[in-house]
């Protein structure tokens, strides 16, 4: 793929191992909150409905005050957990306090970054909060690998809006066919990225069917064989 100057990658489920960190992070607010809940119940109902909310919030249909309070409020509600409405706003802001405190990454990310650096311009396009994912960049250790952080917050709309990718191609001074997305979100980055002209490769981690058509990889390491 020599006519590639640009990669731009997602951050959280492709190089940054949320779940992981999403995990310790919640152990650390009940346990400050006192709260005696069982964590793998409550996880395990809580990944989907998260998952369902950031979908929400991607199309514009919840606000970020309603994610953060929406996803806590409908988990405890599954589980029949009793909790109080101020307890969930307190566990909602400390759970962003608490989440870049961990910062586990997925297997290969430092290996593949600085095989990428050398020949590469690279930076993140992030649906995630502002406030947030530049603490992640900066505390995981991948500050000095991106020269741009474009975060859906500071363009004002979220991956797959072409307008985030437009504006990403800019800040970077990039042109669409010297560049490539390389992201876990089936819609979000792979079609997002398709459709302003962009290739991509697909962290498909999950094994998931793909068209033929379409880069994917199921660990980092394999984006050698693109690049």
């Amino acid at each position: 793929m020599n006519n590639i100057n640009h990669i731009f990658f997602d951050l959280d489920h492709t190089l940054w191992d949320f779940e992981t960190n999403s995990d310790l992070a919640f152990k650390s607010i009940f346990q400050k909150h006192k709260l005696n809940i069982d964590f793998q119940k409550f996880a395990n109902y809580y990944r989907p409905i998260n998952q369902k909310y950031w979908k929400m919030y991607r199309e514009e249909r919840v606000s970020k005050e309603d994610l953060r309070y929406g996803r806590l409020k409908e988990t405890f509600t599954k589980i029949k957990f009793e909790v109080s409405n101020q307890t969930i706003n307190s566990l909602a802001i400390d759970y962003i306090d608490h989440l870049p405190l961990n910062n586990y990454l997925f297997d290969g990310t430092f290996e593949i970054l600085d095989y990428l650096m050398p020949n590469y311009s690279m930076h993140i396009i992030t649906n995630g909060f502002n406030e947030v994912q530049h603490e992640k960049i900066k505390k995981s250790g991948l500050q000095k690998y991106f020269s741009k952080i474009i975060t859906s917050e500071e363009v004002g709309v979220k991956k797959p809006n072409p307008i985030i990718f437009n504006q990403a191609l800019k800040i970077a001074n990039a042109q669409s066919k010297e560049s490539i997305m390389i992201g876990d979100n089936w819609e979000a980055d792979i079609m997002g990225a398709k459709n302003v002209g962009l290739d991509v490769i697909f962290c498909n981690f999950s094994n998931h069917p793909v068209s033929e058509n379409i880069k994917s990889v199921n660990n980092l390491y394999e984006i050698k064989k693109y690049l």
